[in-house]
């Protein structure tokens, strides 16, 4: 392989490193905000995302099927799931989630860990066979021409070509902008201010008259409808079925403790730097051994700072 030809495969790793990074930040930080905030411990979160997947799915084929401009509509059934999944997230913790944690759990003897562990697991296991009953087992993928585009962009007068795919372009903007949302919403707004005061400390939270529950409500709906964008816009390139949730919570939450555990920047960062690994990873290893890459790096940065990159002992959201 020529110099030119050497440069022009790194550049196209590094920009598929950092398209496909942007999603698994935007699914880290909805995880990273539930675990910051509530410090649950959510094993079902890849299975609301699957779920948001085919929610995406259906909204195309509904709207606008076999169409040229599939993937706005994709775009914009994604910001539709975003609300829909806030009220799913915040139904499913007024009626499962908060018999465990937030007021009830404070005081006692491991704070609702075991029962948040039990009850998110027995619901990932509910929506994934759920899934594969409904949905069957044959892989799916969001039907749209942007996926099979490109952009291309060449330097060195033509000797290094750089083609840039629509659909993947597009989804990291939109993840990008959602997490800016959420970023900002955390630091300006009134909403912000009381879940950060349940982060840091619940029990004076609750004594300085916020609703404890009821923050962790708003959390967990914010967390779920994260996932749910980037669930929308992953189905837009990467075919998936009932199953394909638990290989992205494996993800989430190597992102989330990479990143730095109550960090929502963290642990978006988390995830880019998962993306950048996996697909440098490809220099040297074959695709199978991507998170075994992923792993390595992750062991050696918690050895250094267990901390996480982006975290802070002291700090919990």
């Amino acid at each position: 392989m020529s110099y030119a030809g050497e440069i022009e495969a790194l550049l196209q790793i590094l920009a598929a490193g950092l398209l496909l990074g942007c999603l698994y930040g935007l699914m880290c930080a909805g995880l990273g905000l539930i675990f910051g905030i509530m410090r649950v411990i959510n094993f079902a979160q890849g299975d609301f995302m699957m779920l948001a997947m085919y929610t995406g799915l259906a909204g195309v084929a509904l709207l606008a099927p076999g169409r040229s401009w599939a993937f706005a509509i994709a775009m914009l059934v994604a910001c539709a799931a975003a609300a829909l999944f806030y009220g799913i997230g915040a139904a499913t913790h007024w009626a499962l989630v908060s018999r465990v944690s937030g007021a009830r759990a404070i005081g006692t003897a491991d704070a609702g860990h075991t029962g948040q562990l039990i009850l998110t697991l027995g619901l990932s296991l509910v929506l994934q066979n759920g899934g594969l009953m409904l949905f069957g087992s044959s892989p799916v993928s969001i039907p749209n021409e942007a996926a099979t585009r490109s952009w291309t962009m060449e330097f060195a007068g033509g000797d290094v070509m750089l083609f840039i795919n629509q659909a993947r372009a597009w989804s990291a903007v939109m993840a990008v902008a959602a997490v800016l949302l959420v970023i900002l919403l955390m630091a300006r707004s009134g909403i912000g201010r009381q879940l950060r005061a349940v982060a840091n400390n619940p029990v004076a939270a609750l004594y300085m008259g916020i609703h404890v529950d009821r923050a962790f409500r708003t959390a967990f709906g914010i967390g779920l409808a994260l996932t749910a964008v980037a669930g929308v816009c992953v189905a837009t390139f990467y075919p998936f079925q009932a199953y394909t949730g638990f290989d992205f919570v494996i993800i989430m939450y190597a992102g989330v403790v990479l990143g730095g555990m109550g960090s929502v920047g963290g642990a978006f960062l988390g995830g880019l730097i998962i993306g950048l690994v996996q697909q440098l990873s490809n220099l040297v290893l074959p695709p199978q051994l991507q998170n075994t890459a992923v792993f390595i790096v992750f062991l050696a940065v918690l050895l250094i700072r267990p901390q996480g990159l982006f975290g802070r002992g002291v700090e919990r959201a």
